[in-house]
């Protein structure tokens, strides 16, 4: 496999970092996980444009244009020869000392992986998932604002632990006030009475690409669609339940904590969701 790592393609056991990275000993760097279907980097600007504002957000300032970022991820899947997979664009601040300042690392280093994914297994995607809520809690917004898609991950690991150990493959996260956040790495949406709802950023909600992407596909197949607070009460009694997310796509959840949700199958409105969504990955994207 060839990584990309500061402007060479490198073989993956010779891609290596400093141990004096920021981005290993604080967390201090920014990512994105973007697909690729058929030759097509899905949605590619949009992701670019996230790590354009999540760098401006911690102050990191990116010596590369998008073109070049760009022309560096089409350059990673030809390497690798892929046509289908799943590429993590990552950028740290670079190598500095022991101390936190960040103003002692000189240049931000940049490396990109393509390889194929497969998150949940398939039959999950059939009959759906079966998830928990655990009791770690989504990071306050007010601590660090979810549209920063940071390296620190830690939040989510801790709750992903707890999912495993109720041995559920993912997990629902509240957030300080108790309302639904997100899941441990994805979006959450619930369908109830005909709406499509999903919880904001303000609860602690990533606006994920995929997520804008069901935005596009309820008004196309003509659902009506909002952001809404929500407890486990309104997951418990939802009629279906999806998740999205770059590497899930889109999956329903037919149990919560126990709880059947509607007639515990996948619904019409996934169904629908779901047609869409792959029509939508094959023809909107950057070729490489």
């Amino acid at each position: 496999m060839k990584i990309y790592l500061d402007g060479n393609l490198v073989d993956s056991a010779e891609a290596k970092i400093s141990v004096f990275d920021h981005g290993l000993l604080y967390g201090d760097g920014i990512f994105e996980g973007i697909r690729l279907y058929g030759g097509n980097v899905f949605r590619l600007d949009e992701h670019l444009e996230r790590l354009e504002y999540s760098a401006k957000a911690i102050l990191l300032k990116l010596p590369w244009s998008r073109k070049e970022i760009s022309d560096a991820i089409c350059a990673t899947c030809r390497a690798n020869g892929l046509t289908d997979g799943y590429i993590r664009l990552v950028v740290t601040r670079g190598v500095g000392d022991l101390g936190l300042s960040p103003w002692l690392c000189p240049k931000p280093s940049i490396f990109i992986i393509a390889d194929k994914i497969a998150l949940y297994p398939k039959e999950h995607y059939e009959k759906g998932l079966e998830i928990v809520t655990v009791a770690t809690r989504r990071m306050n917004p007010a601590a660090l604002s979810p549209a920063i898609k940071s390296l620190n991950y830690l939040n989510n690991i801790m709750a992903k632990i707890e999912a495993r150990q109720a041995g559920a493959l993912e997990a629902i996260m509240l957030n300080d006030q108790g309302l639904v956040a997100e899941c441990t790495g994805d979006n959450i949406f619930i369908v109830h009475k005909g709406r499509i709802l999903t919880p904001s950023a303000q609860q602690g909600a990533l606006q994920g690409i995929t997520r804008d992407t069901i935005f596009a596909i309820a008004k196309e197949i003509g659902v009506a669609i909002e952001e809404h607070d929500m407890t486990r009460y309104d997951v418990w009694n939802a009629d279906e339940v999806f998740l999205t997310g770059t590497g899930a796509e889109v999956i329903p959840v037919v149990k919560l904590d126990g709880r059947e949700i509607g007639d515990a199958k996948p619904g019409p409105v996934f169904a629908k969701v779901l047609a869409a969504f792959r029509r939508r990955v094959l023809v909107e994207g950057t070729r490489i």
